[in-house]
């Protein structure tokens, strides 16, 4: 029997194993295929498709270090964490970042903070608040 469909996202890149060591290291994902342009990361119920920009494209993109954010786009991905520190501190040698300290922001029973992955996507981390 085919395993369930998942909530997924796609995310178009340059370095796909570089994209794909940094979600597989800081959102848990697994890898679950690898292509020549295609890599499928999933969780329990999540499913990040990362895949290759055109040859056109590509060829004339460069990824600065650290990336420039793409801060002018309308979606942002938005993954759970156990924890923000470890996110602030593991990301910079993934090749991508989180905001300071004084940027997080908490919601209903979240803490967030907004980050970057290694080509400049904008990423939501969220931590669980812990009941008191």
């Amino acid at each position: 029997m085919p395993a369930p469909l998942k909530a997924g996202a796609v995310l178009f890149g340059k370095d796909l194993d570089r994209l794909a060591q940094f979600y597989e290291q800081l959102a848990d994902l697994r890898l679950v295929m690898r292509q020549a342009n295609l890599t499928v990361l999933e969780s329990e119920s999540f499913q990040l498709v990362l895949h290759g920009l055109p040859e056109v494209i590509s060829a004339n993109l460069v990824i600065a270090s650290p990336p420039l954010r793409r801060d002018d786009v309308p979606v942002k991905l938005v993954f759970p964490t156990t924890s923000l520190a470890r996110v602030r501190t593991l990301a910079p040698s993934l090749g991508g970042g989180l905001d300071a300290l004084q940027d997080e922001w908490q919601g209903p029973y979240f803490r967030a903070c907004d980050g970057y992955d290694p080509e400049g996507n904008v990423i939501q981390w969220r931590e669980p608040l812990v009941a008191q």
